[in-house]
Order: C-alpha cells, then sequence, then structure tokens
C-alpha cells in the first residue's frame, strides 16, 4: 500500500459527530459518548477508503488565538458568547454534554496509536499546515472548514477530504474542484477568503466585495498585493466603485491574511503517526473501555480498519 497521510480536523469531526448522533447513548454514569462513538466510526471508515498509513489528530491549543484576535478583534468573537441550540457542527463553543466526552475521545485515541499533535496559541488549522507543507507522502486533509482549501496541492498531493454535507456526502476537494467553486486557484484561496470575509469567522471582508468580485480581480491581479497596488495607482482592468471599496477597506486589509493564512512553519514534535494494528495491552483496554464506556461496534471498527495496516 503506497504511503499517505490523513490530517484530522479534529474538533470539527468530533462536533460533527457530537449533533449528528443522538446523546441519548451513554455509558453507565449517564455520560453521554456520542461524540466519542462518531469520532470513532469516522477514523475507521475514512482510514480505509482512503486507504491511509499514517494519521494525526491535529488539535486546537487555542481555538480563539490573542495573536489573531489583536489583528481583528471580532474573529470567532461571537462564539464566545454564542448560546448553543443547535449550531452549525464547526461551531468551537463547547457545551457541557461534549466538553465530558474530550477526555475520552483523548484516551481513546491514545489507546488506538492515534497521536495528537496541537501547539500552544495556534489553532488546529497551523498545524496541519505545517505538517501538510512539511509530508513527505501525499495528504488528505479531513475537515469541514474550507479556510483549509489553500493547503490544496494537486503537485504536492495535498487534497481536502470535506465533511461539510455529511460522511455520507463527503467532497473529495483538488486544485480543480477549487477552481471550479471560485475562479480562483487554491493558492490564491486564502487572499480571496480575506476580501470575501466570512461571518462565521468573525471576518468582516471588503464591503461590497462578494466573491465573484473576489474571484475576477485575483484572475486580473494575481494576488492581493498586486490588487491593492492596483487600486493604489488607479490602474485599468478596475472600476472606480470597487477602488474606492477596497482603498476604504486598506486598514482590515493590512491585517486580513495574517488572520486568515494558516501558518505552515511551527516547531511540532515528532510524533509515531504510522497506522498499526492495534494489539497487547492497549486493545485490551480499548475492548475493556468499548464495555464500559458503551461505545458499541466503534472500537471493534478501529480495530478492523487498523489491523489492516
Amino acid at each position: 500500500m503506497a504511503d499517505r497521510l490523513m490530517l484530522l480536523d479534529t474538533a470539527s469531526l468530533y462536533f460533527r459527530a457530537f449533533y449528528g448522533i443522538p446523546d441519548k447513548i451513554r455509558r453507565a454514569d449517564g455520560t453521554p459518548v456520542n461524540a466519542v462513538r462518531g469520532l470513532l466510526d469516522m477514523i475507521a471508515r475514512l482510514t480505509t477508503e482512503f486507504e491511509s498509513t499514517r494519521i494525526v489528530a491535529c488539535w486546537d491549543d487555542d481555538w480563539r488565538p490573542a495573536w489573531r484576535v489583536d489583528l481583528i478583534p471580532s474573529y470567532k468573537a461571537h462564539r464566545v458568547a454564542e448560546v448553543v441550540a443547535g449550531p452549525a457542527p464547526d461551531v468551537e463553543e463547547v457545551p457541557d454534554p461534549l466538553e465530558a466526552q474530550i477526555p475520552m475521545i483523548r484516551e481513546t485515541l491514545a489507546l488506538a496509536g492515534v497521536p495528537i499533535v496541537g501547539k500552544a496559541e495556534h489553532e488546529a488549522d497551523d498545524v496541519i499546515g505545517t505538517l501538510a507543507t512539511g509530508a513527505s507522502a501525499p495528504v488528505d486533509v479531513v475537515t469541514g472548514d474550507r479556510d483549509l482549501f489553500q493547503l490544496v496541492d494537486d503537485a504536492a498531493g495535498v487534497r481536502v477530504v470535506y465533511t461539510a454535507r455529511g460522511m455520507s456526502n463527503l467532497e473529495l476537494v483538488t486544485d480543480a474542484v477549487v477552481v471550479g467553486k471560485y475562479g480562483v486557484l487554491p493558492q490564491q484561496y486564502a487572499d480571496f477568503a480575506a476580501m470575501r470575509g466570512d461571518a462565521s469567522d468573525g471576518l468582516p471582508g471588503v464591503a461590497g466585495v462578494g466573491e465573484k468580485t473576489a474571484a475576477g480581480l485575483l484572475q486580473t491581479f494575481v494576488d492581493l498585493d498586486g490588487i491593492r497596488a492596483a487600486a493604489e495607482s488607479g490602474a485599468p482592468g478596475m472600476s472606480a466603485g470597487v477602488r474606492a471599496k477596497l482603498l476604504a477597506a486598506g486598514d482590515y486589509l493590512d491585517v486580513a491574511p495574517k488572520v486568515v493564512e494558516v501558518v505552515r512553519d511551527l516547531d511540532l514534535p515528532e510524533v509515531d503517526d504510522v497506522i498499526r494494528p492495534i494489539d497487547g495491552e492497549r486493545r485490551e483496554r480499548l475492548e475493556a473501555l468499548a464495555t464500559e464506556w458503551n461505545l458499541g461496534t466503534s472500537v471493534a471498527r478501529v480495530i478492523a480498519a487498523f489491523d489492516r495496516g
């Protein structure tokens, strides 16, 4: 089997599991286990379907880093005070029934041999960006976050397994998919996203510049630096109205790229990310937890998926 690395946007997946599976599934003390079950099922399916030989669970050590907030104070601000009443699966606000499952998720991943990698003052996106950039094998990034489309690179073997429409409607995102959806190359996606903005992340974007305008500007001027230079010089190919909007958003555009772009050069620990059969004491403990925590067949599925390695 050819070497292939799977990078999990872990919180994106366990939120999706939590909201997608009824929380009436509980262990003996009443603690829900739906997120644990769902995440294990996802890992079993994904690693089998995409023939992964290596895997890392990338972790949000800080889902709203202060340095990003300092640049754009509205960054994810609405999520801090959000009252959870059935939000989108990828919202970071953690309800108590999910919070109680996170230690269980970490323990089951450890027993399965899936390394958890995070970095202080950084999001899982930054860990993913660093690992994908430095990978020696083809990479599948599993996420429901379209911001990670900026990492897609056919030449480098990096693609996104996009989960936003659910596990039954996975979308494999390549260069052609990004171009087809947005009219920009993956390498232009961060500039595109900065101009377009994203209400779910608290990024205002450039007022009056939507996806079509942003894509058209990038097609003409290549990148945000080129676009801003054209706006400042009054170069042809840009309407007076769009030029005025870009100039008015100058302060925002000074900082937005740093907020939107994933970090690709973190100093991360070396981990053993090879998928191996789960055996010995780890297997015994994991099978015991399947009973203790009412994990059903989820543990057996992961064991079977990893045994093929």
